[in-house]
């Protein structure tokens, strides 16, 4: 009994070793499973926020640790199911491959994730304002945020350096 108990913890011991692995650095430890199954990939980070279908048959599961977290990261599968791409979302030359004048929300969502800030509408601009936190040039905390006409189609971008770090129960 003392040896089957032992042999039981050893296992659940691993699995939390290989789960605190997937949430400290995943990009490295998805990197390990590309090839690897959608069930693979949704026992090492559990199950996505959203799901997209991607041009060709691929599928994007898009893992937001917004609004208080500063990633985006998104897990590519081929039409098999099987994982082709892991990659953080939100750096700055994922932002500059945006279009405005024909990326629509659905192509912002698609790649960034639907925003977990609340969305917010300036009627001068006539625009809505979804909003990210990143964090610009590596290191610097920052908001990302895509403005779209009342169309729904991408109007701008802007990242803004929050030079009090994204705290919001400083300054009182």
């Amino acid at each position: 009994m003392q040896y089957r108990l032992h042999g039981w913890m050893a296992a659940l011991a691993a699995a939390l070793a290989l789960s605190a692995c997937a949430s400290l650095e995943p990009v490295q430890t998805a990197q390990t499973m590309i090839g690897g199954s959608e069930s693979t990939v949704r026992q090492a980070f559990g199950a996505p926020t959203e799901t997209y279908r991607l041009a060709g048959g691929t599928t994007r599961w898009i893992y937001s640790k917004q609004p208080l977290g500063h990633e985006v990261y998104a897990a590519d599968f081929d039409a098999s199911g099987k994982l082709t791409q892991f990659r953080q979302m939100l750096t700055e030359t994922e932002i500059y491959k945006a279009r405005p004048g024909v990326w629509t929300k659905q192509d912002v969502a698609e790649r960034f994730g639907l925003p977990r800030e609340p969305v917010q509408y300036y009627p001068l601009m006539k625009r809505e304002a979804w909003s990210y936190r990143l964090y610009a040039a590596g290191y610097q905390p920052a908001h990302f945020s895509a403005y779209f006409d009342d169309k729904g189609v991408l109007d701008r971008t802007m990242i803004i350096v929050d030079s009090f770090g994204g705290d919001r129960g400083r300054g009182k």
